[in-house]
């Protein structure tokens, strides 16, 4: 039986290959989760750049938040952020990589937020 930690890498390694099968035609707005902070970022593949990128550890969401960085608060916070800068930089359409984690607490209110703000996935 697969550990925790391998299921873990099997998903992540599947959802990046069916991210990939359809072509890069969209930028990829990817997020990492730690234990303390999230960090998103909107990914140009076909060129290898970062188009733009936010943290909870930014100056825009610092001492906002009573709990911690590490909160629902926080990632919508960051979603409505991200979603800000990537409509800015004329980015309207991305495909969501949530890098292997589940779609649940965080990662959905991230989602969620960018959805709300513009960002079409």
């Amino acid at each position: 039986m697969a550990t925790k930690q391998e299921r873990y890498q099997y998903r992540k390694e599947r959802t990046r290959k069916n991210l990939m099968e359809g072509g890069a035609r969209r930028p990829r707005l990817s997020v990492y989760r730690s234990l303390k902070y999230l960090y998103a970022q909107v990914i140009d593949d076909n060129e290898g750049k970062t188009i733009v990128s936010a943290t909870t550890l930014s100056k825009e969401l610092e001492g906002k938040f009573k709990s911690s960085a590490k909160s629902i608060e926080a990632a919508k916070a960051l979603g409505e952020i991200i979603a800000k800068k990537a409509l800015d930089k004329g980015v309207t359409e991305v495909m969501f990589d949530r890098g292997g984690r589940i779609y649940h607490g965080r990662i959905k209110a991230l989602a969620d937020a960018a959805r709300e703000a513009g960002l079409k996935f």
